[in-house]
């Protein structure tokens, strides 16, 4: 019986010290594998911001905050026009109330045949809260212009009115002149009048690259139908003077006014080829 006990209890022992072996090996390999995890995921980590710091990208400079988006360039096509920086608008320096005439408004569907002659400056016509912009369709591409209600309302609502009655229908782009970089319309030629004049709507007014502005004589409150687009960097020389009325900002077809400006001539104000403006067309939002 004693060495049965003894057997029995040295069996006893050897099973507990494989049991005891076997659970040091499993720790190790567990600790093994931790291990091997831990050293992939740093490796991955590391990987991923080597490429971060030091990888290249297809273009380096900065989207402009003022960018948007392409609008369609041709009421048939379809085609898109290029995306522009759209040109801050602040406004007049010294803004001065505007007075309206008394002239009757157009349908808000547009004319059916287009009206040239006024008896007098229309009246309050659009709605100073909702949004206008303008599409001036011409033979050489689309311009889209963002109206400005906020700071010239009242150049927004004749320039509104005459487009409605078909008055910029059918005629050109009469002016383009790079030494100040505009291209001008609002007729056939630059003597071309509603039959009306309309009052300032302020001074001290800025002409960068973009903008859509009222031309009139050198005496103020000579505007009436003409009009001009800045079309490059020389059009900062006439913020000198700040009295033409700001009241648009060209949204898409930037490239387009640039095109026709370049059509210039010997003379630096006729362009060399015939440029149509078809039709301004109106919408509000």
């Amino acid at each position: 019986m004693g060495t049965e006990k003894r057997e029995r209890q040295k069996a006893n022992r050897q099973l507990k010290y494989e049991q005891q072996a076997k659970q040091v090996q499993r720790q190790r390999l567990t600790k093994r594998v931790i291990v091997g995890i831990v050293a992939a995921v740093v490796a991955v980590g590391f990987v991923i911001f080597l490429a971060l710091a030091f990888g290249d990208s297809d273009d380096d400079s900065p989207t402009p905050a003022t960018e948007v988006s392409t609008l369609s360039s041709d009421s048939t096509s379809g085609g898109p026009l290029p995306t522009v920086a759209v040109p801050e608008l602040s406004g007049p320096t010294t803004p001065i109330e505007f007075t309206y005439g008394t002239g009757e408004c157009p349908p808000s569907e547009g004319s059916a045949e287009p009206v040239t002659t006024f008896s007098d400056a229309p009246q309050q016509c659009i709605d100073p809260a909702a949004t206008y912009t303008a599409r001036f369709v011409t033979d050489r591409g689309d311009i889209v212009v963002d109206l400005d209600t906020t700071h010239s309302p009242g150049t927004v609502n004749n320039f509104v009115t005459l487009a409605r009655f078909g008055y910029y229908d059918d005629t050109t782009i009469f002016r383009t002149n790079t030494s100040i970089d505009i291209i001008q319309g609002g007729g056939l030629t630059n003597t071309d009048s509603p039959g009306y004049e309309i009052p300032d709507e302020g001074t001290g007014y800025e002409y960068p690259p973009g903008v859509l502005a009222m031309a009139r004589t050198d005496a103020p409150d000579s505007a009436g139908g003409q009009w001009f687009f800045t079309t490059g960097p020389n059009s900062a020389g006439l913020s000198g003077d700040g009295t033409y009325v700001v009241f648009g900002a060209v949204t898409a077809g930037s490239d387009i006014a640039a095109e026709i400006n370049a059509l210039a001539g010997p003379d630096g104000d006729t362009p060399t080829e015939s440029v149509t403006l078809q039709r301004v067309e109106i919408t509000e939002s």
